[in-house]
């Protein structure tokens, strides 16, 4: 993936905006697993200098969303399939939590955002978009979780998604989210329009494990080798 993915910054505060910008894109799924960063082109992308992009990477690695190697190089974190398991697990709690309190505070102007963004998703998974697909789907559940009006909360669910939002670009095209019924995010609707809490959060927890199980069975492919070699490399 090109550092188009990325925007110049300013010259104030230059590695906290830095890291700001790594972070939204990375909980955005703009970078890949194994993306190898390199700091004198994201410098130059970024129109900074190689200091505050080293420093925001860095805090990124003590996030566990980017590593180290031995060769200092520093790249876009995996996720192993029980890693993967395991978070969603913690997701499925805080993310259900976030759901059922925003339930009675999210605005009607943001229900309607909620609504464009699950079509910008439908419109771009049957495009073949996927960028944008992982994209609009992370806009989806932040604007719902950020009218949960928990900031402590929304930090916790924003640290996950660090290492998650990457790991979503392994759903296409080969394990894209499929529902028994209807796609979750219309039952996530609903219930914030009949301001039901227990309807929403039990819908979130759908689709976290509905729209998942692909990719973790994926993920579990990868592992045992049985996934297609194009892929065994990125995760390798």
């Amino acid at each position: 993936m090109s550092n188009e993915a990325i925007g110049v910054v300013g010259r104030d505060n230059l590695t906290a905006r830095v890291f700001q910008e790594l972070r939204v894109a990375l909980m955005e799924g703009r970078f890949r697993p194994g993306h190898r960063f390199k700091i004198r082109e994201l410098a130059e992308t970024m129109g900074v200098s190689e200091t505050p992009i080293r420093e925001a990477l860095m805090q990124l690695v003590r996030a566990r969303a980017l590593n180290m190697q031995a060769s200092r190089s520093i790249e876009v974190a995996r996720l192993s399939a029980s890693q993967y398991e395991e978070l969603r697990s913690i997701r499925i709690l805080l993310e259900g939590l976030a759901a059922e309190r925003a339930t009675t505070r999210i605005s009607k102007a943001d229900i309607a955002n909620l609504r464009k963004y699950h079509q910008l998703l439908v419109a771009a998974e049957r495009g073949g978009r996927w960028r944008e697909a992982v994209r609009v789907n992370w806009q989806f559940h932040h604007t719902l979780y950020k009218a949960a009006d928990a900031p402590e909360l929304f930090e916790m669910i924003e640290t996950i998604w660090l290492r998650n939002g990457p790991m979503l670009n392994m759903l296409y095209p080969h394990a894209p989210p499929t529902y028994p019924g209807r796609h979750q995010h219309l039952n996530v609707i609903d219930g914030l329009v009949a301001r039901n809490p227990e309807a929403v959060k039990q819908s979130i927890r759908a689709d976290l494990l509905e729209g998942g199980a692909r990719l973790l069975q994926l993920l579990q492919d990868i592992e045992a080798g049985t996934a297609p070699a194009s892929l065994d490399a990125v995760m390798t």
